[in-house]
């Protein structure tokens, strides 16, 4: 029998669920609580495969790429998106799309070194 995972939002209206009983399958005690679900469970299920992925290549970038046939930009796009939905996003530096698009720009000889440097902030 396979196992079930924890679901963290509403099939309905898409709002966080929130688990108000826990049992215990071997002496079969009941607790009536009120908790949040795990940040981990509010994962839509492409971001939860995404993010076991990442962990079992161990952030490696090209084996995430090959594993999923994807692009480099749309891997960095998904890790920013992972990021996000778990509240862990960068405080004050570019993101990693901004990063990416400076780099870009200045591959393609659109801006100068030194305009890169201003626009990144260092």
């Amino acid at each position: 029998m396979s196992r079930k995972a924890t679901i963290g939002k509403c099939p309905v209206c898409e709002a966080s669920l929130r688990v108000t009983e826990l049992s215990c399958p071997s002496c079969r005690s009941r607790l009536i609580t009120d908790l949040e679900t795990c940040s981990f469970c509010n994962l839509s299920p492409d971001l939860y495969k995404f993010l076991k992925i990442f962990l079992k290549s161990r952030g490696n970038i090209k084996e995430v790429e090959k594993e999923l046939g994807i692009s480099y930009p749309t891997v960095r796009k998904r890790l920013d998106d992972l990021l996000a939905a778990l509240g862990l996003e960068a405080g004050s530096s570019p993101s990693g799309g901004k990063r990416t698009e400076v780099f870009e720009k200045l591959r393609r000889g659109e801006i100068s070194v030194d305009d890169a440097v201003g626009e990144l902030g260092t």
